[in-house]
């Protein structure tokens, strides 16, 4: 422990890579063996998650290019990426997706909407939600305008991805309690302060700027855009629920990430 730092508490210097390794096994299917979880950990690994969603995208705009440069018809090749990118996450954002549209469906107080959310099944509010999902994206993927070169396809897949992370860091910020007083949204809510919601959403916008190669400052408009539409979104999900949960956090990657899509596509 380094002079100033209150007893018991790690290092920065442990606190991020302990932080790195938490947001890449949170967000992606990496088998990294088992780090350190507490509070310290989880403020680096939500501050860093929207890196994490740029590094995924951009495998995810690789198998793109390269499923196009094989003939691929586009909308067959979309809906592979599409599925790569649930195959990548474990399919838990979907999940969480389902899980918080079946709460909110079940029209029960907080704490029954809770329990809703427990359930280890799909409610059918939650199968329309993950198909609408799957299918936003697949359709925006392949409506990718052909004449787009290969930066304006990788930054608009990555663009996506890291749009959705940065839909989680912001649902952890300064303010946004937790719902429960355990599980996921216990340890990440209320983590992350200014700076790191800046810097996180300079890069991601940073990051648009070739998705739309005739108007550069579309792609961060719409970055703003998608997550503005996830903040107002995010404001209800915390009246409903009381806080935050793993799922909603699920919810705002997966509602986030096919706004971003559907943003860039339209804009396009």
């Amino acid at each position: 422990m380094t002079g100033g730092e209150p007893p018991g508490r790690p290092g920065p210097t442990r606190d991020l890579p302990a932080g790195l390794r938490l947001a890449v096994t949170t967000f992606t299917v990496l088998p990294l063996r088992p780090g350190r979880v507490d509070r310290h950990a989880a403020t680096v690994a939500m501050a860093v998650a929207p890196v994490v969603g740029l590094v995924l995208g951009a495998v995810l705009g690789l198998a793109m290019l390269a499923s196009s440069r094989a003939g691929i018809p586009a909308l067959v090749g979309a809906a592979v990426v599409v599925g790569l990118a649930a195959a990548l996450t474990r399919g838990l954002h979907l999940d969480g997706l389902a899980d918080t549209v079946d709460a909110l469906g079940s029209h029960r107080p907080a704490t029954g909407a809770l329990e809703v959310m427990r359930r280890p099944d799909i409610g059918p509010f939650g199968v329309v939600a993950v198909v609408m999902a799957l299918l936003l994206p697949t359709v925006a993927l392949a409506a990718v305008p052909t004449d787009r070169s290969w930066p304006a396809v990788l930054a608009t897949v990555a663009v996506a991805a890291g749009t959705g992370r940065l839909a989680v860091t912001w649902s952890c910020r300064h303010g946004v309690p937790a719902a429960r007083p355990d599980g996921l949204g216990a340890l990440v809510a209320g983590t992350q302060r200014w700076p790191a919601l800046a810097a996180g959403t300079a890069v991601v916008a940073a990051v648009a700027v070739p998705a739309i190669p005739t108007r550069p400052w579309q792609g961060p408009v719409v970055v703003v855009v998608a997550l503005g539409v996830w903040l107002m979104l995010l404001r209800h999900l915390v009246r409903r629920f009381g806080g935050v949960t793993g799922d909603v956090l699920g919810a705002g990657v997966e509602t986030t990430t096919g706004l971003t899509y559907l943003g860039l596509v339209a804009t396009g």
